[in-house]
């Protein structure tokens, strides 16, 4: 340890957990304003049973239309599945200007339907589909052509799992292009297109980062578990206290 890193452990102020579990309780959290995050949150993801379910539990009403949850979930579910097609049509019958005027959200809906053109090894189809689908949008859209030229090596191995660019195969990449469409849904319908409590999670971690170089404290670790965990930076040593 270097003369400068133990110099600023010692400067460290050190509280304790009874200390910090003390000044955790006096902050007082509206239970309402905590239903209306989660919901939110619901509504926003597109949960709908969750959120009717929520709402009966909660006594909180929902903000919006269910019915309007019900067919983004139809949609991202589509996608999720490598459907599409359908996802495109569900969009057009919802509201054909979501992708009339989005042509980089139009654009990665028919990239990931190239994807799964070679997901399912119709490598022909894929081929096709680029040159008389995708190409001329690349021409139209400059800023789409690496984009596509990244997908279409996908082409170049024999086993597409073994490509630099197998993440394109992923779940992820799917979930990727459903959350994109989603926020799109949500902005045409005068919506919020992000949820508050992931904002928050991420303004608590960097509130944790500001005093992680100014004491030590019970903080935060797991956020699924929420458990408060003290650190001795002299010792090295952790002590975890259930939240």
């Amino acid at each position: 340890m270097s003369s400068t890193t133990a110099t600023n452990i010692s400067n460290k102020k050190n509280i304790a957990k009874d200390e910090w579990e003390q000044r955790l309780n006096k902050v007082k959290v509206n239970k309402q304003d905590l239903n209306q995050l989660v919901m939110n949150y619901l509504i926003v993801e597109g949960y709908k049973d969750a959120a009717e379910q929520f709402s009966s539990e909660s006594g909180l009403a929902p903000t919006v239309d269910l019915q309007s949850i019900q067919e983004r979930m139809d949609i991202r579910r589509a996608i999720q599945s490598g459907d599409i097609d359908t996802a495109i049509d569900l969009v057009n019958d919802l509201n054909p200007e979501i992708l009339d005027t989005n042509p980089k959200l139009f654009f990665h809906l028919q990239q990931q339907r190239l994807i799964e053109y070679i997901r399912q090894g119709k490598y022909q189809q894929a081929l096709e589909f680029a040159s008389e689908e995708m190409a001329p949008r690349g021409e139209e859209h400059p800023e789409f052509l690496e984009e596509l030229e990244r997908t279409m090596s996908l082409l170049a191995f024999q086993n597409a799992i073994d490509s630099p660019v197998q993440d394109l195969l992923h779940p992820g990449q799917r979930q990727k292009t459903a959350s994109e469409l989603n926020a799109a849904i949500l902005t045409s319908q005068s919506q919020e297109k992000d949820p508050k409590l992931p904002n928050l999670l991420k303004m608590l971690a960097w509130s944790q980062e500001q005093l992680d170089e100014k004491m030590n404290y019970p903080r935060i670790e797991n956020w699924v578990k929420a458990d408060l965990v003290v650190h001795d930076d002299r010792s090295g040593e952790e002590d975890v206290t259930m939240s």
